[in-house]
């Protein structure tokens, strides 16, 4: 059987300051249904992640966010940390990139603080969420029903509040991912049917 994910482009959108587990643990569910994930960030080189407030590990960057482009992605994942999320949020390239994938009414999944950027680009309103606490008050005044749950799906967007709720993030990501792929070859019988098969 094919894994669900099989061939699906994700886009995972950070800056130095970045939770490390926040991209690494979705990543690793990603990858292990088959997705193929390219770290995003502002500058090449190396991104780094944080355990906390404790410098973590460092991690390659595919593509810089002038170098990426919406349509080339099937869906985004937003890990939090509160250093990386205050300052992507400000960054117009980002907010292009993810306000693409929304137009193109592509999933999201976000993590802990990582809300911020979706809030900055004007996407929220009127979406169920959750996100780490310190949010609660931003994402209400930026219209969001916001809930204290593990893990929220609105949509096709997926959203958790910190590091413990992981788990339950994954298993919902990769839900509604899978269904973009079924979706993706719904919409493309002939060739989905080939590529589904020969894959």
């Amino acid at each position: 059987m094919d894994p669900a994910l099989n061939g699906l482009h994700i886009a995972i959108l950070v800056t130095d300051g970045f939770e490390q587990v926040e991209l690494t643990q979705p990543r690793d569910a990603l990858e292990s249904e088959g997705a193929i994930t390219k770290i995003i960030s502002d500058k090449r080189g190396m991104v780094q992640g944080m355990n906390h407030d404790q410098p973590a590990d460092q991690f390659p960057v595919d593509l810089t966010f002038d170098e990426a482009y919406s349509q080339d992605f099937d869906a985004v994942l937003l890990p939090g940390g509160e250093v990386n999320s205050a300052r992507i949020r400000s960054n117009e390239l980002a907010q292009k990139i993810v306000k693409g994938i929304a137009a193109q009414d592509k999933p999201i999944a976000v993590i802990c603080h990582g809300a911020w950027l979706l809030a900055a680009a004007g996407l929220v309103q009127g979406k169920t969420m959750t996100s780490h606490q310190d949010l609660e008050q931003d994402l209400k005044k930026a219209g969001v029903n916001w809930v204290d749950q593990e893990v929220v799906v609105d949509g096709n967007w997926v959203s958790s509040r910190k590091p413990e709720d992981i788990p339950a993030f994954n298993a919902r990501m990769v839900e509604v991912f899978g269904q973009r792929m079924r979706d993706s070859v719904a919409g493309t019988p002939d060739e989905g049917a080939v590529g589904i098969a020969s894959s």
